[in-house]
């Protein structure tokens, strides 16, 4: 597959980002924890590609592959990660040992990484992969990726902790800063791609106790939770402050935060608490980033959030991820036509859910060039999928949908492809 460029990766991403045209739309596979894919797809697409180098699983949580190099430069992928040497449950990222997955695929895991089976044939995790620390992770049997027990339960006489016990657990760990900085100074040395960091357990208005528990503090504790969120809010740019004298212009972007607001259906939260309780303190990092510090500001969000996009725009966020256009009123016209001006769309470019799992390959670049077709115009698009490639994509399909990006994405878009646009509009 050629691919004339006229830009480097970095250039490209930060043009789209924007809202300019570059040489073509920049595609991201791998830059995120949500932008990612499944190690079952992964293993199966490098065989697919008589690519047969053991895949690593960087994130134990979703149980994603790491995106090498050698895909990077086949697919012409131009974003790479700038993300902490521990992601989630205490899994270092180094001294990686084989492991076979449930269905008896080969991969390599952190080498921390122990496992117990219960009665149930469940695999449980303890933090850290130490036995003398609580389980913190259950993969059911037959399942494809670990549960994460604090965010699933709830807990009937819940209280939340006092704000000073909680206080200060989020800093930056030293090692992690570590291997932030070292990492985007290799990468922005020997690479040309857009990075993006991904400081996950350090930065964005998170939580107590479980997601349903929250919510319920969110209906009954409204003064404990907006307390919370200025903790929150502090914590955040006082770590972004750190990065950013530590990493400065060797990222490009930032991710402020990845809660998730909406469902299939609609909004986990209405409109007028997320815009009294959480509005105030992202135009806060927003503006804290945009003031101090040559980066873009990344935010992840799934589900169907149409009523709290407008909210979220005016806190002035550059980039939306995942785009979920398949959720109830996400219809990606509309979200070009109201926010592509002020909002870039980093993902969108292929439904997860149908499209790319069960679809024929005919059917994956029909939705692709038809997305392009779409978000593409004036730039204002990053092209990914919607949220990560999950377990028993075939293979083929991958390869069609990034085969695809090149072929519709070229600048200025083929005006053949908008007259066909147009045409199936007025079908």
């Amino acid at each position: 597959m050629s691919c004339s460029s006229t830009l480097t990766s970095r250039e490209r991403v930060l043009k789209a980002i924007a809202h300019q045209e570059p040489d073509r739309i920049p595609i991201d596979l791998g830059g995120s924890i949500t932008s990612g894919i499944s190690a079952y797809a992964l293993v199966r697409l490098r065989n697919h590609l008589g690519m047969k180098r053991p895949v690593k699983v960087y994130d134990v949580f979703q149980m994603l592959g790491e995106v090498e190099m050698d895909l990077v430069e086949k697919f012409h992928i131009d974003v790479l990660p700038v993300e902490p040497l521990s992601l989630f449950f205490g899994m270092r990222r180094k001294d990686y040992k084989p492991w076979k997955l449930p269905d008896g695929t080969e991969i390599l895991m952190p080498g921390n990484f122990n496992v117990e089976i219960d009665g149930n044939g469940d695999y449980l995790l303890r933090e850290e992969g130490n036995p003398s620390k609580p389980i913190v992770a259950r993969m059911p049997k037959g399942g494809f990726y670990f549960e994460d027990l604090s965010l699933i339960h709830f807990v009937d006489d819940f209280t939340p902790p006092p704000l000073e016990k909680i206080k200060g657990q989020r800093k930056i760990k030293e090692e992690d800063l570590e291997f932030i900085v070292e990492r985007a100074r290799l990468l922005r040395n020997e690479t040309d791609k857009a990075l993006l960091l991904g400081p996950w357990p350090y930065v964005g208005l998170v939580g107590v106790g479980s997601i349903p528990n929250f919510l319920m503090l969110i209906a009954t504790e409204k003064n404990y939770v907006k307390e919370l969120m200025h903790l929150r809010e502090e914590e955040t740019i006082e770590n972004l402050k750190l990065l950013w004298k530590n990493v400065g212009e060797n990222v490009d972007i930032v991710i402020i935060d990845g809660w998730d607001f909406g469902s299939q259906q609609g909004e986990l939260i209405s409109p007028e608490d997320f815009l009294e309780i959480y509005a105030p303190h992202y135009r806060s990092i927003n503006a804290w980033v945009h003031q101090n510090t040559t980066w873009k500001t990344w935010q992840h969000i799934c589900g169907s959030i149409t009523k709290i996009l407008p909210i979220l725009v005016d806190t002035g966020l550059d980039i939306l991820n995942p785009v979920q256009v398949s959720a109830k009123g996400m219809d990606p016209s509309w979200l070009k036509r109201e926010f592509g001006s002020r909002l870039t769309f980093w993902g969108g470019g292929i439904n997860t859910q149908s499209t790319l799992p069960f679809g024929t390959p005919e059917e994956v670049e029909n939705e692709v060039k038809e997305m392009i077709r779409i978000f593409g115009p004036g730039g204002g698009f990053v092209f990914a999928a919607v949220h990560n490639i999950q377990p028993g994509t075939p293979p083929k399909n991958i390869e069609v949908m990034l085969q695809a990006v090149i072929k519709y994405g070229q600048y200025p878009l083929n005006p053949e492809l908008m007259e066909e646009g147009k045409a199936s509009e007025h079908a």
